[in-house]
């Protein structure tokens, strides 16, 4: 694919920076924020198809972006799609560990069935985990990187909406962070966690919503603001944790949640 030059007077100007679950929704929102802000973006996802088409709309943009498939389950896959990166872009100079599944809905602990808590908390925390397992070293080899994972409210409260396996799922992300933000504080590297409530996209309002208005109004109301989120609020928050602006800024979990965790 045809890669633009980068105008040097964009703030992210020349970073490399993986983008997971990047074929759609957050992942690709943030992608976009970055690509605009001079970052070549790695497209990393298990759904090819989508990740290609986000990959070259970026470049026809102007901007530069490669795809690369890859499911966060395989630790194999993970470890041959950072080389690639580094191959084909020269460094690693940060990542959104952003790949995720949202399952096991209104269930309680005792009614979640084996598959699906395996599942989530393979994808969402020990897949974050496999990631930062492989990404560390190359950050740290070239002299520190910044690291922004994916956890949601849902790893800073419990509620009886998104089910037990995912909260536990996130509640681990926002551990992870922290433990590994002091263990690398030191040498450079700087990791934080966004925490975003519901966000207003397809996917995710068939999944919670399932086309029910009184639940969909009763969701809503919770949140001081009015509404739930949008892709783009998440992303500019994303792209800010990778900026200098919070360069001071580790081993924090960012909510964004429109006041929810306020009250």
């Amino acid at each position: 694919m045809s890669l633009h030059p980068l105008r040097t007077s964009r703030p992210l100007a020349g970073k490399v920076i993986l983008v997971t679950g990047g074929s759609a929704g957050i992942g690709r929102a943030t992608a976009q924020v970055l690509a605009a802000r001079g970052t070549v973006v790695a497209i990393a996802d298990i759904d090819e198809a989508p990740g290609i088409a986000t990959a070259l709309a970026l470049c026809e943009a102007g901007g530069r972006a490669s795809f690369h498939r890859m499911d966060v389950r395989d630790s194999t896959q993970v470890q041959a799609t950072l080389q690639e990166i580094v191959r084909l872009h020269g460094r690693l100079d940060g990542a959104f560990n952003n790949a995720g599944v949202l399952e096991g809905l209104f269930l309680a602990s005792a009614e979640q069935d084996e598959i699906t808590w395996s599942r989530v908390i393979d994808v969402n925390l020990t897949g974050v985990w496999r990631c930062m397992k492989h990404e560390i070293p190359l950050m740290l080899a070239q002299g520190g990187g910044v690291i922004v994972n994916h956890a949601s409210v849902a790893g800073l409260y419990a509620n009886r909406l998104v089910g037990a396996a995912y909260i536990a799922s996130k509640h681990g992300v926002v551990g992870l962070t922290k433990a590994a933000a002091l263990e690398y504080a030191a040498q450079g590297l700087r990791i934080n966690a966004v925490c975003p409530g519901i966000i207003d996209e397809t996917s995710m309002s068939e999944v919670i919503f399932g086309g029910d208005a009184e639940r969909e109004a009763q969701v809503k109301a919770l949140y001081p603001v009015g509404r739930v989120g949008t892709l783009a609020e998440v992303a500019e928050a994303v792209a800010w944790l990778f900026s200098d602006a919070t360069s001071f800024i580790t081993g924090h979990a960012l909510p964004i949640d429109g006041g929810l965790l306020a009250a």
